[in-house]
């Protein structure tokens, strides 16, 4: 799987998710078998470049390449100014996203509300990537199969992002109006495959082993794209690659394993977000980990009231001195 001149280690990626996949989830992920990572997505205006926010989104130190950055707007000139911008912050892929479903996003023509102006999409598709060959940075896109049932257009405009110059192509199985409700589907994702020739990856209810290789088999995707069901579940990037490499389950991880993994993850999340915001980012994190535990609600609970990063790391530190951490974590 290479997108430009960069190979990638395996074809199981995690998607990019807005207030989680932060830099050090993207490190844990890969370090835990994700084989490529794209930023939460970056506003493509200028004004909010100063922001809080938008300087961790542009932090990558100690990032493994290709430092990937997802990119949001409709302005064409506005998305190629945020592109080179982000290679100047170390960017080595350029990500755009026109698939984001919030009504925030879309209510300023943005995300997915794109997929009803193909011109437009043209224009910022052209734009950003004339923007960033000089720089030798490839351009990639993320979209939906369409606006609604009705308006599917994921096929031309995936021939109009591959004459465009864009280097691979990442597709939802949902249409915007799907949001994330029912099941996604993978004729579109097949069909787009079979129309172009830059790399597909298929994305969507993509949540075991099993489903992963189905996926790739249905619809001849280069790689998946992993996005809710890696939230308190990290391992499951080496889980489907261990599965398509040797067609069994790999041991799910014990509880000295996973104790050891999320102090690693919170110590990390701490430093990056600070005293005042890690403790409060640090808890949806904890809740996805063991929401699955016997009395996971009245625990996460206390958790919850915590207001020192010390003091949480503590506390979770200590359920773990009452669990058998031999035992594998089937959460």
């Amino acid at each position: 799987m290479r997108i430009g001149s960069w190979t990638l280690p395996n074809p199981i990626f995690i998607a990019p998710m807005a207030g989680v996949t932060d830099r050090p989830y993207r490190r844990l992920c890969k370090a835990l078998g994700a084989g490529y990572a794209v930023s939460e997505m970056a506003a493509s205006n200028k004004r909010l470049w100063d922001s809080v926010k938008t300087a961790r989104r542009l932090n990558h130190d100690g990032e493994i390449d290709p430092v990937a950055v997802q990119i949001a707007g409709s302005d064409p000139d506005m998305m190629a100014e945020a592109a080179v911008f982000n290679i100047s912050k170390g960017a080595r892929i350029i990500d755009i996203n026109m698939g984001c479903p919030a009504k925030k996003v879309c209510n300023v023509a943005s995300g997915s509300a794109l997929l009803r102006d193909e011109n437009r999409i043209a224009q910022i598709l052209d734009s950003v990537v004339k923007a960033c060959t000089p720089h030798q940075v490839p351009v990639t896109l993320k979209t939906r199969t369409g606006w609604d049932a009705q308006s599917r257009n994921a096929v031309r405009i995936a021939r109009l992002a591959e004459d465009l110059g864009i280097a691979a192509l990442t597709l939802h199985g949902r249409t915007r109006c799907d949001f994330y409700q029912g099941q996604a589907e993978y004729d579109t994702i097949r069909e787009v495959k079979n129309s172009i020739s830059i790399p597909v990856i298929a994305n969507g209810d993509i949540d075991s082993p099993e489903k992963a290789k189905f996926v790739l088999k249905y619809t001849g995707a280069d790689a998946v794209m992993v996005g809710r069901a890696a939230q308190g579940r990290p391992w499951i990037f080496r889980e489907i690659l261990h599965y398509l490499e040797h067609g069994e389950h790999r041991a799910a991880p014990s509880f000295a394993e996973l104790r050891d993994c999320m102090i690693e993850h919170l110590e990390d999340h701490y430093a990056f977000y600070g005293q005042h915001t890690g403790v409060r980012t640090a808890r949806k994190h904890i809740g996805w980990y063991l929401s699955g535990m016997p009395e996971a609600e009245h625990w996460l609970g206390r958790i919850n009231r915590i207001e020192c990063c010390t003091e949480q790391l503590q506390a979770i530190i200590h359920w773990f001195d009452e669990c058998d951490l031999d035992q594998p974590y089937q959460g």
